[in-house]
């Protein structure tokens, strides 16, 4: 019992993505053409120090993640309003080590993580437009609204607690509001994620998690179309997970600060560079380092 939970312990700080770290991105509700394509490749390293109950005897964790994602969004007309859908797929390549009772411990995961599809609305302050007419359209305040669902199909074996899937549907529902002035931006946007079942944990044991709720801002200036930076700040609270009923105490805030910049290749291409910091507001959690260089191409919508 004890093995387990530390090695509980470990499953839960020391998870390959945090759901909050996935949503701080910035420029989510921009106006867009219908008709247009987007594809997107990004790669990113995550290195993470990690620490648990000082009751457990488990030191000096660290994990290093390498995440490739990628992305297609298709730019749709919905009921008069612009609106999207994202598929987004993961695949990471991960170690984590430390120290179990006094003993060098590690362990590597490789595979896909749980794919998702976003289906979202802007629904205010931007009209479905394409060619001309949305080109000549001078954007001032959006309100958008969005739905996912994390589909449980990447990586999963019963018989570990570290996995890159989850084994449990995931519904994840976003409300935001951007504001332009000139060359600037600002963008606000509300999370709430809503998880399944994993009946599937540690064999026969059932794990729950409470829901999670976030908020992120981002302030962006644009140089010239499709040349950009941004500041981003992000706070998540909540999550706290059940293991057949029993709580394990793992609920914890997490705050994530982040820059990027956006730069165009040409008129249909561009590449985006973010470093992301995140930490937690208690003594057990993780702290990350991330970097990510993401590469995007475009068609159609004229």
């Amino acid at each position: 019992m004890k093995t387990i939970s530390v090695l509980v312990a470990l499953m839960l700080l020391a998870v390959t993505q945090s759901a909050v770290a996935q949503e701080l991105q910035p420029r989510r509700w921009t106006h867009l053409p219908v008709g247009a394509n987007f594809f997107g490749i990004g790669s990113a390293y995550s290195d993470k120090k990690i620490s648990v109950d000082p009751a457990i005897e488990l030191e000096g964790v660290e994990a290093e993640v390498y995440t490739t994602v990628m992305r297609y969004v298709r730019v749709l007309d919905l009921f008069g309003k612009s609106g999207r859908v994202d598929v987004i797929v993961p695949y990471s390549s991960a170690r984590w080590e430390g120290e179990l009772e006094g003993q060098p411990a590690s362990t590597r995961r490789r595979g896909f993580g749980d794919p998702s599809v976003r289906l979202a609305i802007n629904l205010l302050g931007s009209p479905a437009q394409r060619g001309e007419e949305f080109r000549r359209f001078k954007v001032s305040t959006i309100v958008g609204a969005s739905m996912e669902l994390t589909v449980p199909v990447g990586d999963y074996n019963r018989d570990r607690l570290i996995n890159l899937g989850s084994n449990r549907w995931v519904v994840k529902s976003q409300l935001g509001v951007t504001r332009t002035w000139s060359n600037w931006s600002a963008e606000v946007t509300g999370s709430a994620w809503f998880y399944g079942d994993n009946d599937k944990f540690a064999r026969d044991s059932t794990l729950e998690r409470d829901s999670l709720y976030g908020v992120q801002g981002h302030l962006i200036y644009e140089f010239k179309p499709g040349l950009w930076t941004s500041l981003s700040a992000a706070y998540g609270a909540g999550g706290q997970t059940k293991i057949d009923g029993v709580k394990s105490g793992d609920r914890v805030g997490k705050r994530l600060l982040a820059a990027s910049f956006g730069l165009p290749l040409n008129s249909k291409q561009g590449m985006v560079l973010t470093y992301l910091r995140g930490d937690t507001d208690k003594d057990t959690g993780s702290d990350d380092n991330t970097y990510l260089l993401a590469y995007s191409i475009m068609w159609g919508g004229d």
